[in-house]
């Protein structure tokens, strides 16, 4: 894992407030984190964990990926191609959350599949919230020459409706981590 360079991330995360126009507190406030520890990361003091930098992120309404990179959480040269995609699909007006989310799960499944793992999740954010989802049997074009022999799709599993905040290790989320 890279060392965190929180100096460079305070100033990013500053100026990315500044664009929004929030204040100190309504950025604090918005991303369930306190005025003064948002304020310290700002001036690089402390170093915050993966799931207050997607909380933040979430707030500022940017990339979670952009902070990891900033805090050195992802290698930035490693990672650019899955943070670029990410940040597409992210960024992409003509689709809903729902279908940003799903897209970006099956994008994530095919990644584990060739062997491709998150490396959010390989460098210790297990604790970020991601929802706890039902799962339906969808049709995917085959990925493989052997399988379009069988008909040409395969079946995958992907995520379908989100009920309650879950953990990305599957255990249950802290109350006040989902309180807003």
């Amino acid at each position: 894992m890279a060392t965190l360079n929180v100096g460079n991330l305070g100033e990013y995360l500053r100026e990315q407030r500044r664009n929004a126009q929030l204040s100190l507190r309504q950025l604090a406030d918005a991303a369930g984190v306190s005025n003064p520890y948002l304020s310290q990361i700002e001036r690089g003091l402390r170093k915050p964990s993966a799931e207050v930098l997607q909380q933040v992120a979430k707030a500022l309404r940017i990339s979670a990926e952009t902070l990891y990179v900033r805090a050195g959480i992802l290698d930035a040269e490693r990672d650019r191609d899955e943070v670029e995609t990410r940040a597409v699909i992210i960024a992409d007006p003509t689709l809903n959350e729902r279908q940003k989310q799903v897209l970006l799960q099956i994008y994530e499944s095919f990644r584990k599949e060739n062997g491709f793992g998150t490396d959010t999740e390989e460098n210790g954010s297990e604790g970020a919230l991601v929802p706890e989802a039902e799962t339906t049997a969808v049709d995917v074009p085959a990925a493989e020459p052997g399988e379009e022999a069988r008909g040409g799709t395969a079946k995958r599993r992907t995520r379908k409706k989100s009920t309650a905040p879950r953990t990305t290790d599957g255990s249950d989320a802290d109350p006040q981590q989902t309180a807003s």
